[in-house]
């Protein structure tokens, strides 16, 4: 089955941005130049440049989400450790949400499980961040969510949900790589949401913005998203330029 392996984002410093990822968030350093939580989930690689990180509201990327059982205890921990993290709200129907910044400028949000007032019983490690986090969410824009969709559905991934925000002008899209059936076959159903928060693997969201703005993906080694290696890629794996994606063993410098 094919997953999307590793996030490669572009820095002033990798080694500042490893330990924070390492020491602050609890992931694993693979000994391969990535970190990561478990091996179900994508991992990070973090490569040098010479310019700081400066996002725009039309990048093709936006940010990772990292799930957790217990947002609240995410952010105890967090704030304890000098990270400064919003506090966490429940965001309309969408999720439980908080964010911060890493050290080198790139937005996480955090995830529950579950809405607000919702949580259920489930193992977790007091001692992990949040309980036990995941990288859930690549989260990344686009223009033509017509062309995204049927190329996701073409390297065999499948269309979880979609939730429109409403009031903010854009509708969140999130495709993946699995064999498992969502709860409702009803993509908009809101019953899909939490449980794409739960899944232990990595899922692709897109945000698309209203009016199809022109979406922006620099290649030039500035600061910012490098790319996505996807394992075991589907084949053919066409247009994966669109969303950055190479073949894992590619050069995700060239995505």
């Amino acid at each position: 089955m094919p997953k999307i392996d590793t996030i490669h984002l572009r820095c002033t410093s990798p080694a500042a941005q490893s330990a924070f990822y390492s020491d602050i968030l609890g992931m694993v350093d693979f000994g391969d130049g990535t970190l990561g939580f478990q091996q179900s989930d994508a991992k990070l690689a973090f490569l040098p440049s010479a310019a700081p990180y400066e996002p725009g509201p039309h990048d093709l990327y936006w940010k990772i989400a990292l799930a957790v059982p217990n947002i609240e205890l995410a952010c105890d921990q967090l704030t304890s450790r000098g990270v400064a993290v919003s506090t966490p709200r429940q965001f309309q129907d969408v999720g439980f949400l908080a964010h911060f910044k890493d050290p080198g400028g790139f937005t996480v949000e955090l995830i529950d499980h579950w809405f607000q007032g919702e949580r259920q019983e489930e193992a977790t490690d007091p001692e992990k961040l949040g309980g036990g986090a995941h990288l859930n969410l690549l989260t990344l824009r686009a223009s033509d969510i017509g062309q995204v969709t049927a190329t996701c559905e073409s390297w065999g991934m499948k269309l979880l949900s979609i939730q429109p925000v409403r009031d903010v002008g854009f509708t969140l899209y999130f495709y993946a790589f699995t064999q498992e059936t969502p709860p409702s076959s009803e993509p908009y159903a809101v019953e899909n949401r939490s449980w794409v928060y739960r899944r232990p693997y990595t899922v692709l969201e897109v945000q698309h913005i209203d009016g199809s703005p022109e979406i922006s993906h620099d290649t030039d080694g500035r600061s910012g998203y490098a790319g996505a290696t996807i394992g075991d890629a589907p084949e053919p794996f066409d247009n994966a330029e669109m969303l950055g994606f190479v073949p894992a063993g590619g050069s995700a410098e060239a995505a």
